[in-house]
């Protein structure tokens, strides 16, 4: 009888909030879990998702994936000393830009090169720790990332040959899979298609000032300006202080209100300085929401021809677009259309199996 291939996960995405790298640990694992499901028992590889003590999968249903916790600590002191024990030499994913680097048969997901590219943005510990462990990873284990645009980046950054960096992008499926609970309307005072939406947290490369900037500019009648998300003070800083009155703070929602904003937004609104992917745009369009995205390579490269691209430091130029949703002189059935086509490229899924195969291989 054969041998069967095994593999582990590293699952201490499962003990961090929820933000766009922990949605793609969470959103890739379970497509895992389902191409496995899919194998005959007796030939699909053993596959074991572990996790510091205390952590839970309860919310990711698992089936064909074992769950285990073990060893001391949390966060990288669980990571770089309790995980390589527990791994031993069997083929490890890590799926959150950070993996011990003491184990040499591992594929690590990083998503991009901010930490390099604007290291301004960040705290002293912060950045000295996650460059220094990119650097490592990058020299001793296989990297892999979520865009071309983050393939050339950190190809620049590591000195290392482009094509040796595996690719496999963000999903969008999950936000189709939910059921949108319109009452969050109502919970946040809002009219449909009368406001615009952000989501994301208020650090400073997510250029959240320049929008609000542009929204005060504009001045839409009626119109509120929404921010759904939450930032860490302690990586961040305090970037965000004072917001206007027709301007609405939600704090972290669940998927099933962040799809009704979606559906009932006038359009979403993405600034970003600086983005390795970028998630919410192609939300936006599962759920039929205009896109204004900046136009930074990164945005170009997954919106396609499906969004109004601005200049992300020109504060007239997005006000201008603003007022065009409001007085409704965008095309938006057109937008709307190009939208559905666009996020058929990208699919949890696949990504999954190329994550798959790759570390198994």
């Amino acid at each position: 009888m054969p041998v069967r291939q095994s593999l582990y996960i590293n699952g201490r995405f499962l003990t961090q909030d929820l933000t766009g790298v922990q949605r793609y640990a969470t959103e890739i694992v379970k497509a895992i879990d389902q191409h496995l499901g899919a194998l005959p028992p007796d030939s699909r590889p053993v596959c074991t998702l572990l996790a510091p003590k205390g952590a839970s999968a309860d919310g990711l249903g698992l089936q064909a994936i074992r769950f285990e916790t073990g060893g001391v600590g949390h966060g990288h002191i669980w990571e770089q000393l309790s995980l390589p024990v527990l791994a031993g030499r069997t083929p490890l994913l890590n799926l959150g830009n950070s993996g011990p680097i003491s184990h040499n048969r591992a594929l690590t997901v990083i998503h991009d090169a901010i930490i390099f590219r604007m290291p301004e943005r960040f705290s002293r510990a912060y950045k000295m720790v996650h460059q220094n462990l990119g650097r490592w990873l990058a020299r001793h284990s296989r990297i892999a990332t979520v865009s071309h645009f983050s393939q050339g980046e950190l190809s620049s950054v590591f000195g290392i040959p482009r094509d040796h960096i595996l690719v496999a992008p963000n999903g969008a499926d999950h936000i189709a899979n939910v059921s949108p609970q319109v009452a969050v309307l109502m919970k946040l005072g809002l009219e449909a298609n009368r406001y615009f939406l952000f989501i994301g947290s208020p650090a400073p490369h997510k250029n959240l000032a320049t929008a609000l900037e542009a929204f005060s500019f504009a001045a839409p009648e009626a119109m509120k300006f929404v921010i759904v998300g939450a930032a860490k003070a302690k990586v961040f800083g305090d970037a965000l202080s004072e917001v206007p009155d027709n301007v609405v703070v939600a704090g972290r929602l669940t998927d099933e209100e962040i799809a009704a904003l979606y559906q009932h937004a006038a359009a979403f609104v993405f600034p970003s300085l600086y983005e390795g992917f970028g998630i919410p745009p192609l939300e936006a369009m599962v759920h039929g929401c205009p896109v204004l995205a900046s136009d930074i390579p990164s945005c170009r490269e997954v919106c396609g021809n499906a969004a109004i691209f601005f200049d992300p430091n020109d504060v007239s130029a997005l006000a201008d677009h603003l007022l065009q949703v409001a007085d409704e002189k965008i095309d938006r059935h057109a937008l709307i259309s190009a939208g559905y086509l666009r996020v058929k490229a990208y699919s949890w899924a696949q990504s999954a199996l190329v994550l798959l195969e790759a570390t198994l291989n």
